[in-house]
């Protein structure tokens, strides 16, 4: 069995995130790296790919017959992307049966390298409190600052975090607003590195837009952040839905990589939390009841 640099099994046993289904050509090698192991990749364009350790003759940009290749790691397709593990993974990925509503616009609202690691960057999707500093009239503005109270709970049955009752006033949602509005959220955190948002839909108050960030841990302080979107928009190009959303995680990314320290600290005393903070607070515990070291500062025993 080759050795792998993470040594956190629980990481090792996950489904991680590769690239977008859409933004790879059929039959040509990629080249990525997934906790510290450079790896190779390649679909056939019929539905079927491959994911292999890098070797030297299978280059970046070669041409592959994806059925030949041997010593191929587990692989799965899902919601747009390419995934795989690299030690035991469980027969199936989270659920998110949204995606597969035929009337949902499923894209890649971008991938984006951010230096930081994947507990902060899955922390600072949870966090509703920076959203009138940071994503001023867009996602909030003053005198809206206000989190008001929610509800999270950790499910054991289904293996995540919920978090219910979130609402919060915002001057253009998405690509569909046309006025400010409180918008209603759930967030769900269904996987370590992961984690899936619905807000309310401007075109159909009866659904939920669904937004989430998979996060590729690249080494312990550096993610490849996947944007999928399962949005309702009939009216908008796919490069306007896109240009949202990267707008957004634009102005994310340097309060991402402005964090310090990069690893996300468990030990409850390490960083003084608020009200707002409840999820972020859950997120923690859950972390250091899985067992997660990889990218964190573990508590101390």
């Amino acid at each position: 069995m080759t050795k792998t640099r993470c040594t956190d099994q629980v990481i090792l046993d996950l489904w991680h995130p590769l690239a977008a289904l859409a933004e790879v050509r059929a039959g040509v090698v990629v080249d990525t790296v997934l906790l510290e192991e450079r790896l190779s990749l390649a679909i056939d364009g019929k539905g079927s790919a491959a994911v292999w350790r890098d070797r030297a003759d299978l280059a970046e940009g070669s041409l592959v017959d994806v059925a030949a290749v041997d010593g191929k790691l587990p692989v799965k397709l899902a919601y747009g992307y390419i995934w795989t593990s690299l030690g035991n993974p469980p027969a199936d990925l989270f659920p998110i049966p949204e995606f597969d509503e035929p009337d949902r616009r499923k894209l890649n609202a971008a991938t984006v390298g951010v230096n930081v690691s994947a507990p902060r960057a899955i922390e600072n999707f949870l966090d509703m409190g920076h959203f009138p500093y940071v994503h001023t009239d867009i996602l909030g503005a003053e005198p809206h600052t206000e989190v008001k109270e929610y509800d999270v709970e950790i499910s054991v049955d289904r293996d995540e975090i919920l978090a219910t009752r979130c609402r919060f006033f915002q001057p253009m949602a998405s690509t569909t607003s046309t006025e400010g509005a409180d918008v209603d959220y759930i967030y769900r955190v269904p996987h370590p590195y992961c984690s899936v948002l619905y807000k309310s839909s401007p075109v159909d108050e009866s659904r939920l837009d669904v937004i989430a960030v998979f996060l590729q841990p690249v080494d312990q302080e550096h993610v490849r952040a996947h944007m999928m979107l399962c949005i309702l928009d009939e009216e908008n190009e796919d490069k306007v839905i896109k240009r949202f959303q990267q707008t957004i995680f634009g102005q994310d990314k340097p309060i991402l990589e402005n964090q310090f320290p990069k690893r996300l600290p468990l030990d409850p005393r390490a960083e003084t939390p608020i009200r707002a903070d409840k999820s972020a607070i859950a997120y923690r515990r859950w972390l250091s009841q899985k067992g997660v070291t990889y990218g964190v500062i573990p508590a101390a025993t």
